[in-house]
């Protein structure tokens, strides 16, 4: 339940909120900051393509198919122990990668840390529901966009500045250990300043339909990161074939659980939503594109280029920048005046950065570059993805019922994890295939047309979306009062779970 208005406000409340935007951003870095560390990897560990693949990807994956799980868990047995226990696990995952000795054990370390943060993460959100009402808890989630929006930047500057930095002669490992002094202090942040609060032990877990969703993903996602490398063999069809299955017995066992009157791990009735359901394709592509481009990029520029770590992570603010004014753009006023065209427009902005890339490659001299030679075609594809992420969600979640949201929400959140994991490893793979040759330019291109069908698969869905997105307050559980038009009235009576 979200805190209740007429009650007096808890004291340690925005103390809360930073513990939780801190614990976000971890996480925000963990997914990008990483991008640049394959040449030291490769140097250090031995790190081939799929390692790599596996080390970007692999964080994302466990992070995505656990989710809803991890949301679950909250409601049983507390979001307080839950959100300790998520952050203790994340901390220490962290500390191990950094002490990897082999590319085996950082890969399997990155799972480990992926499970705690879908542990942790679906906690943060729902903390802020229990201890934030009305107005305020409009004003969070003001403050909580553009702070994540800012993690999600410098994850690769970090990155650069850290690996190139060689502080104590800890290259790469540098990006894990710098979540441990501050996972330490959120940690003990959150021992004193989170109340305690019992779960619900009525709440039942389906810990099978969480294993199917576990074993789909990854069944999905292993043959996408290993079939270029090994050819392609029957096992990977048939391990995708397998993964479809498998989401659909998922399916299947939620509505079974349901009309049991028991919880299931997502509620059946969005499954039968149909703009939730293709919402959910259009969220799979977009992520997917926008993450393997992005690793495009760095791959690029450190491979192709030989920039060093510092200079490839300096080299993603163009497209930081121009997603950074995308998303204001349409933040502000677009989404609102244009509805369902801004995520129309978004990807034909995209596509025209796509071309404009694909020309200034084509222009490259053999001799020097900077990034300013593709900046233009890199910062216009990042304004058309800036207007996609401002208002994705909300039109997907203007479909949904409003005590459906918090279901909603967490399902949004785990298949554009688990969506950015797949991208990974498909432009990791098309990229890799053409980069073999020596003829990084050629590789990009080929990433490049990736990009541009994905693009033209999401135009078409969004065709499929409501014409209107939800208002921003009923996203979050707000609806205004009938008998006052100027304050927030009830809330829904759902948590947010991711």
């Amino acid at each position: 339940m979200s805190a209740d208005p007429t009650t007096e406000p808890y004291r340690w409340r925005w103390l809360i909120l930073v513990t939780v935007i801190v614990v976000e951003v971890m996480d925000l870095l963990d997914v990008s900051i990483v991008n640049v560390a394959g040449p030291a990897l490769e140097e250090s560990l031995g790190a081939g393509s799929v390692g790599l693949q596996w080390v970007i990807g692999g964080y994302a994956l466990t992070l995505g198919a656990g989710l809803v799980l991890g949301g679950r868990l909250g409601d049983r047995y507390g979001r307080r122990r839950m959100f300790l226990t998520g952050l203790a696990a994340f901390t220490l995952s962290s500390l191990l990668c950094a002490l990897s000795p082999d590319i085996e054990s950082l890969i399997t370390f990155r799972l480990l840390q992926g499970a705690a943060g879908a542990m942790l993460l679906p906690q943060g959100l729902g903390l802020l529901r229990e201890n934030f009402a009305g107005p305020e808890l409009t004003k969070v989630f003001a403050v909580f966009g553009p702070v994540l929006g800012l993690g999600g930047i410098i994850g690769p500057v970090l990155g650069g500045f850290l690996i190139e930095g060689d502080f104590f002669g800890l290259g790469w490992r540098s990006v894990f250990l710098v979540n441990v002094p501050i996972g330490l202090a959120a940690l003990a942040m959150a021992a004193r300043i989170v109340p305690k609060k019992r779960g619900d032990r009525t709440v039942r877990v389906d810990l099978v339909g969480a294993g199917l969703v576990v074993a789909s993903c990854g069944l999905l996602v292993l043959p996408l990161n290993q079939g270029q490398e090994d050819g392609w063999p029957l096992w990977t069809w048939l391990c995708m074939a397998a993964s479809v299955v498998g989401f659909g017995l998922f399916a299947l066992r939620q509505r079974r659980t349901a009309a049991a009157g028991r919880e299931p791990l997502v509620t059946p009735g969005l499954l039968r939503k149909p703009a939730f359901t293709v919402g959910l394709g259009g969220i799979t592509l977009f992520f997917g594109g926008l993450a393997g481009t992005q690793l495009v990029l760095t791959l690029f520029l450190q491979l192709g280029r030989h920039f060093s770590a510092g200079d490839a992570g300096l080299g993603n603010l163009p497209l930081a920048v121009g997603t950074a004014i995308g998303s204001a753009v349409s933040g502000a006023f677009l989404a609102d005046r244009l509805g369902r065209k801004v995520l129309q427009a978004g990807p034909l902005i995209q596509l025209a950065g796509a071309a404009l890339l694909w020309f200034e490659l084509d222009s490259l001299s053999a001799g020097s570059f900077s990034i300013w030679d593709i900046a233009p075609g890199v910062a216009v594809a990042g304004i058309g993805a800036g207007m996609v992420i401002a208002a994705l969600f909300g039109f997907i979640l203007a479909a949904v019922d409003n005590d459906e949201i918090g279901s909603a929400s967490g399902v949004l959140s785990a298949v554009q994890a688990i969506g950015g994991s797949i991208g990974v490893a498909v432009f990791g793979s098309v990229f890799f295939a053409q980069a073999k040759t020596g003829d990084f330019t050629a590789a990009f291109h080929h990433a490049l047309i990736v990009q541009a069908c994905l693009l033209v698969a999401f135009l078409a869905i969004t065709f499929l979306l409501p014409k209107k997105g939800r208002p921003e307050e009923e996203q979050h559980g707000i609806t205004p009062s009938a008998s006052d038009s100027g304050s927030a009235g009830s809330d829904a009576k759902q948590d947010v779970t991711a």
